[in-house]
């Protein structure tokens, strides 16, 4: 044998030692504020769970009868990578008629949850240099994945006075010839802000000009109170610059079942099957038949879910209002309030912190969002009025 392959002299670093990629990830605020929450009622302390966005319902049962019909049938194999192809054209279909614009079933993707489309998207275009543009405050995943492949991510400033939307003309001025893409959220997370129809029109007027693509996060579209939805889809943007996303998860109370897909041209279609092929293989197969019977099957469930999210909206903004040191905006979409607690005296962090081991209510600091989230907490109302209510009056009485 050759001693020198054992040789103590050889330095290495310890094995344990992580790539210097991980450092680059975050962890989402919600799911840490879940887990120390979930400390605290080990502990025998009742909690109030306003932080993490999930719906509280259950998923319709003609969903759930769907998923149990297909594993009784023994469907429980491989599909292709993009998904099952009746799936792909009930997609097609309903994206077609809920954006006005033409789809076929060979632009679809289908993905284990939304934000795998995500990943998908931002590793198949950006490469290390080049810049995303994203609004602060922002889905915390956005920023991770940029900084992930070593692109720069570009901030814009949500404007608390514009319901929580950002200058056209700012977007214009952060364009350089480094932009590969813009990160769009609407209805968004964590604002609950909507973009209107004018503002999309223009975003898209500068895709074109400037030669960048959209990513364009809908996950929220079916979530929306006061005016009608307007998709950046339906705008009629260069569709060869243009991935919609969209999943099941908040519209159909699916978060656990994991599934989403996106919307794109084919020529990014071939890329993400590699990407697709080389990590998850292919997405459930009787969660996808599921899918199929929650766009073609009855949508009452999803109306009455969206109107109870109504009530619950004006229920907290209108509690937020009434504490002192707070300042709530009415949201147009999604299910979450941003209130301004600045004239509380405390920083974001440290008021959630108080809230939760104090009032025992759930909910997360702004600046989980980015810097432009200091100073604002973020509340999820997809809880029961009767906890809303509830959490609003600890809060008031611990303040």
């Amino acid at each position: 044998m050759d001693k020198t392959i054992l040789s103590p002299s050889i330095s290495r670093e310890p094995n344990d030692r992580l790539a210097d990629r991980i450092s680059f990830l975050g962890l989402e605020g919600a799911f840490q504020v879940l887990a120390k929450a979930k400390q605290l009622e080990k502990q025998g302390k009742e909690i109030i769970h306003l932080e993490i966005g999930e719906p509280d319902f259950k998923t319709p049962n003609n969903i759930t009868k769907a998923a149990i019909q297909s594993l009784n049938s023994g469907e429980t194999y491989y599909t292709p990578s993009s998904g099952f192809p009746e799936l792909k054209e009930q997609i097609a279909y309903y994206i077609s008629h809920t954006r006005n614009a033409e789809v076929s079933s060979q632009e679809v993707f289908v993905t284990p949850g939304a934000k795998m489309m995500i990943f998908f998207a931002i590793m198949a275009l950006v490469e290390k240099g080049e810049e995303v543009i994203l609004s602060d405050p922002a889905y915390p995943t956005y920023h991770s994945l940029i900084q992930l492949v070593e692109g720069t991510p570009v901030f814009l400033t949500l404007d608390e006075n514009k319901n929580f939307t950002f200058d056209i003309k700012e977007l214009e001025r952060k364009i350089t010839h480094k932009t590969r893409m813009l990160i769009l959220n609407s209805p968004q997370n964590p604002t609950g802000s909507v973009l209107s129809s004018e503002d999309l029109e223009r975003i898209a007027f500068l895709s074109k000009k400037y030669d960048f693509w959209v990513l364009s996060d809908e996950i929220y579209s079916r979530i929306v109170y006061d005016t009608p939805y307007t998709s950046y889809y339906s705008i009629h943007p260069p569709k060869n610059r243009t991935i919609l996303i969209d999943g099941f998860s908040k519209t159909y109370a699916m978060t656990g079942w994991r599934l989403g897909y996106g919307i794109m041209p084919n020529a990014l279609i071939e890329a993400v099957t590699k990407l697709a092929n080389n990590t998850h293989a292919c997405t459930c197969t009787f969660v996808q038949k599921a899918g199929i019977e929650a766009l073609a099957g009855p949508q009452e469930e999803v109306e009455k879910m969206t109107a109870e999210f109504k009530k619950r909206r004006d229920c907290i903004v209108q509690g937020l209002n009434e504490i002192p040191g707070f300042h709530c905006q009415n949201p147009g979409g999604a299910f979450y309030v941003f209130p301004n607690i600045q004239k509380t005296g405390m920083t974001s962090g440290k008021l959630a912190d108080f809230l939760l081991e104090k009032a025992g209510v759930a909910c997360l600091s702004g600046k989980a969002f980015g810097a432009g989230g200091e100073g604002f907490l973020r509340f999820s109302y997809a809880n029961s009025i009767e906890k809303i209510q509830k959490a609003l009056a600890q809060i008031k009485n611990v303040l």
